[in-house]
């Protein structure tokens, strides 16, 4: 009976304690742990940080965390932790080496989310790519095209190159050329197209448009058309006008020449 009852002393009891003490350290653990990434969470959101990114580093903190919780647990039980971390950081190592390119779509991805050089529904040109921004996640962006189809972009293609945002701006510059006959009247055709463009209520009048010859060219004379309009008017205005300019042109007898090479044949006489 007193052999029992040092084995019990020995070996059980302290086992007993050990085993009672880790398992009270994982849960309390897990509970401060839940509390803190929840403090976490709010301050970001405090800070007006993008949801995304709000929910991936609360979940990398409540990994960490844990982790944490998970070692200090095992170190109770005597197993050797060091042992433990360093193989922990050993693959992690490796998995960081075999995602490279992964991890490099998040850091942009971290980049795009705090810097925001657009936002979803902007209409943007990056990668190679020119559409509507869907959607924005921490590895890659969403866009629609202009004839709808969807591009799924890696986010470190969009943040290594040139970005252009299109609706950054509440207004763009029309940018146009239309050209005239060297032979037709060219103070005509600049009141038409004055009055093409103001006569549009789409048109801004502040900054008011430009309307300039630019160009003598080999077999036109040019003329410059730039109005400012509203950025969401921009491609129905330059598709209008256009039309709305060689309709006129054609009304009031002003040429809109087309590249055109004049051939001089010579006949020499023989003797």
């Amino acid at each position: 009976m007193e052999m029992d009852l040092s084995f019990f002393d020995v070996y059980v009891l302290p086992w007993a304690i050990n085993i009672a003490l880790a398992a009270a350290i994982f849960i309390v653990g897990r509970m401060v742990t839940k509390v803190l990434v929840n403090l976490l969470g709010k301050a970001l959101r405090k800070g007006k940080m993008e949801e995304i990114l709000v929910n991936f580093i609360s979940s990398i903190a409540n990994i960490l965390l844990l982790l944490v919780v998970i070692v200090a647990s095992l170190d109770r039980l005597g197993v050797d932790t060091t042992s433990l971390i360093a193989l922990v950081g050993a693959a992690g190592l490796a998995v960081g080496l075999a995602l490279q390119g992964s991890l490099q779509n998040f850091a942009a991805g971290v980049m795009l989310i705090v810097f925001r050089p657009f936002k979803e529904g902007d209409f943007i040109e990056a990668a190679g790519v020119a559409g509507v921004v869907e959607h924005i996640s921490i590895f890659n962006t969403i866009m629609r095209t202009g004839d709808n189809k969807e591009v799924i972009v890696p986010n470190g293609n969009i943040y290594s190159g040139v970005i252009t945002n299109y609706s950054a701006r509440d207004t763009r510059r029309v940018d146009m050329v239309f050209g005239i006959g060297y032979d037709d009247d060219l103070k005509k055709a600049k009141a038409l197209l004055q009055e093409i463009v103001t006569s549009d209520e789409r048109v801004l009048q502040d900054p008011a448009p430009v309307i300039a010859v630019s160009e003598l060219a080999d077999s036109s004379v040019n003329f410059v058309v730039r109005p400012w309009v509203k950025s969401g008017d921009y491609w129905a205005v330059k598709f209008d006008t256009t039309e709305s300019v060689k309709l006129r042109f054609d009304q009031e007898g002003i040429s809109i020449p087309y590249p055109q090479m004049d051939v001089h044949q010579y006949k020499h006489e023989s003797n």
